[in-house]
């Protein structure tokens, strides 16, 4: 199949005429750079290659049929000069949730196809000093960012560019560069389809709320072989279309760092998450979920397979929570089958060595379980949990946080919340916590302790169905 599909692009390409390969050098301005790309689009299509060197770019956009190719020793830095970058409209969204989402980026694409970016070259976006430029002008009067977080004194995400923007875009293939440095998240896409993310290496550390991967509302996607180190979620799926959603994403063999979660679904949850496969990830060192699926905006979260997933020195190995934080619309989760899941959660914090780290709840607590929680009304249906193997650091204190089991039903439900596995506050059982769900299955699942804890392992409210075949606690 996959011969078939390169056999029938080479002809469309020969058809087309693209077969031109042009050369950017050291030393192109944007202008210049920008007029190249406009001029293969506007030709049929073709190749850029950059040349070994260093390139100051500001906002290029990409065109139909135009492939950037970085040799090795390539370069391209981003200009530290926010008004080198203008916005690229993102379409139509649910209410205000996209604030969380910059509509900037240092390479952007709208409504083409055939795009792509490969080599072994390195993008640079520099962020760090872009977003500190950002945040000077906003404080002279100079360029006030009207969403600044006044709390955490920084420029909110929409003041911030993200490396890659691509929107409404078809047949995307980003492969083999690697990636470093946005000042806000890493690789944006909004819907698109066919997108093929390949042999990345992503360092995504330059400042607050720095995403690696992000699919928003996105069709026929693969991430394969990808390496991402992230100051923010690493991978993660979002919807912002109520009438849209992700489906039919396949995510493997990738190896993810964060002061967040790994692999994420949410928080923005509006539209459907369908068939997304997820198998071969290993978690380091990372302070939130290695698996996190969340719908608090009326998704419908289903058919879900998380396959061989191993978190070392993470702070939860699963959160799978449906609320409602948005009105009257209720979502659902069901059919998610999660096996082959082996995690070590530690005492301490698991990104203690981040230049950045995420912030910590402020309330005292002991070590989380991991939460599968639905809300009064609403349930999440049909989960597995198969060979699961989760070790725990133990050292719980009744002196640090104690919710005895006769006072189970006062762990507040938080309905609306932001969804985090930690929203709960200290909860009366160290493995598992599980909370209005019909129909979950725990088959070969072993959790063990570290030191002792005083609480029970699993506990349940409002639990209908669950089996437990071949589980051992110790």
């Amino acid at each position: 199949m996959k011969r078939y599909s390169l056999f029938l692009a080479f002809f469309f390409l020969a058809l087309r005429g693209v077969a031109q390969d042009y050369l950017a050098v050291p030393g192109m301005d944007t202008g210049a750079l920008q007029a190249l790309i406009d001029k293969v689009g506007g030709s049929g299509g073709g190749r850029v290659t950059f040349s070994k060197g260093k390139y100051l770019i500001g906002q290029l956009e990409l065109r139909n049929g135009v492939e950037l190719y970085l040799e090795e020793g390539a370069c391209l830095l981003g200009s530290t000069s926010p008004y080198d970058y203008k916005a690229v409209d993102a379409g139509q969204v649910a209410g205000d949730r996209l604030k969380d989402n910059s509509h900037r980026g240092l390479i952007v694409a709208r409504n083409v196809k055939g795009i792509s970016i490969t080599g072994k070259g390195v993008i640079d976006g520099q962020g760090q000093a872009l977003a500190l430029t950002i945040d000077s002008l906003h404080h002279t009067g100079e360029l006030v960012d009207p969403n600044y977080n006044e709390r955490r004194h920084r420029p909110s995400e929409l003041a911030r560019p993200t490396l890659f923007n691509i929107v409404g875009c078809e047949d995307v293939r980003i492969e083999g560069v690697r990636l470093r440095n946005s000042a806000g998240w890493g690789l944006s896409f909004n819907r698109c389809s066919g997108v093929v993310l390949r042999h990345l290496d992503i360092h995504n550390r330059a400042y607050w709320n720095n995403d690696g991967i992000d699919l928003t509302d996105c069709r026929n996607v693969m991430v394969e072989d990808c390496r991402v180190n992230s100051a923010d979620d690493g991978i993660c799926l979002k919807s912002y279309d109520p009438e849209s959603g992700n489906e039919d994403v396949v995510i493997s063999n990738c190896e993810i760092r964060s002061s967040a979660s790994a692999v994420k679904f949410g928080s923005a949850s509006y539209g459907a998450f369908r068939r997304i496969h997820i198998r071969n990830i290993r978690v380091f060192d990372t302070f939130r979920s290695a698996l996190a699926i969340e719908s608090v905006d009326g998704a419908t979260i289903e058919d879900v397979v998380a396959d061989s997933i191993t978190a070392v020195n993470t702070g939860n190995a699963l959160f799978i929570r449906l609320g409602q934080r948005s009105g009257n619309r209720k979502g659902a989760i069901r059919r998610v089958r999660i096996s082959n899941l082996s995690a070590q959660v530690p005492f301490g914090r698991p990104d203690i060595d981040y230049d950045l780290r995420g912030p910590e709840v402020d309330y005292f607590h002991n070590i989380h379980p991991a939460p599968i929680c639905g809300i009064p009304g609403n349930c999440i249906e049909e989960v597995l949990l198969e060979n699961v193997n989760i070790v725990y650091p133990g050292r719980a204190s009744k002196g640090m946080a104690y919710v005895p089991l006769w006072r189970k039903g006062d762990v507040p439900e938080q309905i609306d919340k932001y969804p985090e596995f930690t929203m709960f506050g200290e909860l009366p059982s160290w493995g598992f916590y599980l909370r209005h769900v019909r129909g979950v299955t725990l088959r070969n699942v072993r959790l063990s302790l570290e030191a002792e804890d005083f609480r029970p392992a699993i506990v349940e409210e409002d639990v209908e169905g669950l089996v437990m075949e071949n589980c051992s606690t110790e």
